[in-house]
């Protein structure tokens, strides 16, 4: 079994930066990936960003490239995804996923809302 963690979800003008961090516990293994989604107010859960865990290959979404990072912490066992320049498009219930040996697990979401 798999928990995940999410944290570092809050309110930020336009402009501004946030970092959110995902932790994993349980039974985790080194060839899982780990992403972020998001879900507007109204819409579907969209893809963000994810890691491979193994080589830290990552992946992004057309939406946060050159302004969102995403990166791990093996210590941790942990994800972040720092987000800079943010838009009120940003806003949204972020979620971290976790994929490994053909299941996937998600965490209970932290809310970021951008104002304008």
């Amino acid at each position: 079994q798999v928990q995940l963690e999410e944290s570092g979800g809050g309110l930020a003008q336009a402009g501004a930066s946030l970092k959110l961090s995902c932790a994993a516990s349980g039974r985790t293994f080194h060839n899982m990936v780990i992403g972020w989604f998001r879900q507007a107010p109204g819409k579907g859960r969209e893809f963000v960003a994810r890691i491979r865990w193994n080589d830290g290959s990552t992946h992004y979404a057309d939406s946060g490239k050159g302004r969102f990072t995403i990166s791990r912490d093996n210590a941790k066992n942990t994800v972040y995804l720092q987000m800079n320049s943010l838009k009120p498009e940003d806003t949204g219930v972020y979620y971290c996923n976790l994929n490994q040996v053909g299941r996937g697990y998600w965490g209970k979401g932290t809310l970021v809302t951008v104002s304008s």
